[in-house]
């Protein structure tokens, strides 16, 4: 796209006021940035995305309160991640990511593993035992 056409619609990039660089080709041919407010199409897939990281969010703690899921699989949704990057933070097997998120295996953790969990979601671990 031209220089000129570089989409500056509202969206949530211009509550913020922060702009974002994009590429665009200038009057001599040549590839230059350009900063942007927003694009309206990207605007509404960013929001559909969002609606749904809050549905999963919500989903996920309702299984926790209906006792189906311990606490970690809704703190590892709501900081948006999977069973392999919390893995990684924590340091240990995906496989046993899962089985932490069962509320029996949960319920028997050592203080040290509770710790490594609420170090990983930055909170400490009175909070990681509860949903709020």
């Amino acid at each position: 796209m031209k220089k000129d056409e570089v989409p500056q619609d509202p969206g949530s990039l211009e509550k913020s006021n922060y702009k974002e660089l994009t590429y665009a080709v200038n009057e001599e041919g040549e590839y230059t940035t350009k900063l942007s407010s927003g694009w309206e199409p990207k605007t509404i897939a960013l929001n559909n995305a969002l609606e749904e990281i809050e549905e999963r969010v919500a989903a996920a703690r309702k299984a926790v309160i209906a006792g189906e899921r311990s606490p970690i699989y809704y703190y590892m949704e709501k900081h948006k991640m999977d069973y392999s990057i919390l893995a990684s933070y924590v340091g240990i097997w995906k496989w046993r990511v899962k089985r932490h998120c069962k509320p029996k295996v949960f319920g028997r953790l050592s203080q040290k593993m509770l710790q490594k969990y609420a170090d990983a979601f930055q909170i400490p671990v009175s909070e990681l035992k509860q949903v709020e």
